[in-house]
């Protein structure tokens, strides 16, 4: 009984060991070139840092330079309106405090040219912020554009299925850097913004010049 156990179990071992040899012989083992293919295959996806966009596209410096320019000279024209405003606020109280005034009547249109000023200052300052308002949703609409006819050239081939954005860590919470397509865009736009430029310039130099002919 021993003896035809030991027997059944040679039998299937060596059945066992003729399987093993069968199937790794028969399997063919993966050449470095298909390893490193799959490793590295990338999805055809990509993401763009707006925030690094915005801070190193040229066209995005020189508008947000003259938009804060604008900014500025509302602000100043604003504030020397606002000093004159109450410069004569505090005159008109200097004269009331002494008793300057000859008559009530003459104080009280005094008073009411200040009320009006005083309105005329808040729709100022309303229509300047709206102004600015405005001219940042330009500039925004703008740069969207810009980007958007940029982009549909630099991906015409279509190697890009989708193209995200991200503003800080917004949108990508953490990607390989094979997706960031940042300095590429970047370098690509400042491109054709300085080519466009350049003719811009061309353009206005040769009007001039015809003007001097004529």
């Amino acid at each position: 009984m021993n003896k035809i156990q030991i027997l059944i179990n040679v039998i299937l071992v060596a059945a066992v060991a003729a399987l093993f040899v069968i199937f790794y012989s028969e399997k063919k083992p993966a050449t470095p070139q298909e390893t490193t293919a799959e490793v590295s295959e990338i999805l055809p996806i990509a993401y763009l840092n707006v925030d690094s966009l915005l801070a190193n596209y040229t066209f995005a410096q020189e508008a947000s330079d003259k938009l804060m320019s604008k900014q500025e000279d509302a602000r100043l024209k604003m504030n020397t309106k606002l000093r004159t405003f109450q410069n004569e606020v505090a005159d008109f109280q200097r004269k009331l405090e002494n008793n300057a005034y000859l008559s009530r009547e003459r104080a009280e249109r005094d008073q009411q040219k200040l009320a009006k000023k005083e309105q005329e200052l808040q729709e100022l300052e309303a229509k300047l912020t709206q102004d600015i308002m405005l001219e940042n949703q330009k500039l925004n609409q703008q740069l969207s554009d810009s980007l958007t006819t940029f982009l549909e050239t630099f991906n015409a081939d279509g190697r890009f299925h989708v193209i995200l954005s991200n503003s800080a860590k917004d949108n990508v919470l953490m990607a390989n850097e094979a997706y960031d397509i940042t300095d590429e865009v970047i370098a690509g736009m400042n491109a054709r913004y300085s080519k466009n430029h350049r003719k811009n310039e061309t353009v206005v130099i040769q009007t001039i010049l015809d003007l001097f002919v004529d």
